[in-house]
């Protein structure tokens, strides 16, 4: 199996990591993966599945879901089964929740 190269950035919400990570990737040629978004998605779709403290109902969620991302004009599309829910996950209420959902080891 090959091996490629990871660059990962940790930090307080609010430190312009996806800002970094976003220059630093483009400026490399590498592929920029947004996780934040990714755990975003899964809790706006928690949310909407009224779900939010079932870590096993969030989990068979996430597998029978299909999240992508597309990087256009310097931002990051999110659709989640060919919906685009970009803006939806932006909200207070996704706010309040993503840290406890992107704790689900499941997700990670």
């Amino acid at each position: 199996m090959s091996k490629g190269i990871i660059v990962a950035i940790d930090g307080p919400a609010g430190s312009g990591k996806s800002t970094s990570a976003k220059m630093v990737a483009k400026k490399l040629g590498y592929l920029y993966i947004d996780t934040g978004a990714m755990y975003r998605a899964m809790t706006y779709l928690a949310i909407k599945n009224n779900i939010l403290d079932d870590e096993e109902k969030i989990s068979e969620l996430a597998k029978s879901s299909k999240i992508e991302l597309e990087f256009v004009n310097d931002e990051t599309k999110v659709f989640v089964n060919g919906k685009d829910i970009t803006n939806s996950i932006r909200t207070v209420e996704v706010n309040n929740h993503v840290s406890d959902i992107s704790k689900i080891k499941q997700l990670r």
